[in-house]
């Protein structure tokens, strides 16, 4: 597939991983969507688009209260097509299982796994008309060999890689390709919080010794949009530490 005025939706785009694809696809030429809770872009994104002299459009919606098919719908018309679904947006809730409450666990289901599910379907729909399209899950390795404290995002990040199996032998009938990625620890805002200590036990797991950049994800992203043969993978980006 080549990128140049293709449409890609990225839900969970405006920060971290997910504005760096946002970024790395508008640099190929592709027209983008971008997604966010919050009713306004930030004006520095604003800004990184505008230097790439991007084609893009901000799509505001809380995905977890918002009704996906309408989501989808919408989305679709801003340019009358979605050619690359990538399904970034994710939460967590860290608690060992013990003291895990149903909310901890329902919210993270919801937006991990259930979101995709029901946007792949709604757009997936659309796609099969047009006998093409390329979706991408963002998973994570903990839902490959899991982690203390992250039973619910495991369970969720774990039920994303089976579904994208799925949805792959049903989509290839009409020339869609799905795939993961399964990225380890990148160095995002979420592991600015960790404390030093924490850092160098979690980089001595690393047979690269560093933490991931957001566009090395967004490099696999691109990969995987544009190489026409692969789908049902889930493409591991950590460094080794799943080795």
């Amino acid at each position: 597939m080549k990128l140049k005025n293709k449409v890609v939706l990225i839900t969970g785009s405006t920060r971290g991983i997910g504005k760096s694809m946002a970024l790395a696809f508008a640099k190929k030429g592709a027209k983008v969507i971008i997604n966010g809770r919050h009713p306004d872009l930030d004006p520095e994104f604003q800004e990184a688009l505008s230097d790439l002299s991007a084609d893009y459009q901000y799509l505001s919606a809380d995905l977890m209260q918002s009704n996906l098919k309408d989501f989808a719908k919408t989305a679709w018309d801003l340019y009358g097509k979605i050619d690359i679904l990538v399904n970034n947006a994710g939460i967590n809730r860290d608690k060992m299982l013990i003291g895990m409450r149903d909310d901890d666990f329902d919210q993270v289901i919801d937006l991990d796994l259930r979101v995709p599910f029901f946007l792949t379907k709604a757009i997936i729909k659309k796609m099969n008309r047009e006998r093409s399209g390329c979706i991408i899950n963002m998973t994570s390795i903990v839902g490959i060999h899991g982690n203390a404290g992250q039973a619910n995002y495991a369970a969720a990040k774990a039920g994303l890689i089976g579904f994208t199996k799925a949805a792959a032998r049903e989509a290839a009938l009409r020339h869609i390709r799905v795939n993961a990625i399964a990225p380890g620890m990148i160095d995002t805002d979420m592991t600015e919080k960790l404390s030093d200590r924490v850092k160098e036990n979690i980089l001595k797991q690393i047979p690269l010794a560093r933490l991931g950049q957001t566009d090395e994800i967004a490099k696999t992203a691109i990969f995987l949009a544009q190489n026409d043969y692969i789908t049902g993978q889930t493409i591991v980006v950590d460094g080794g530490m799943t080795i």
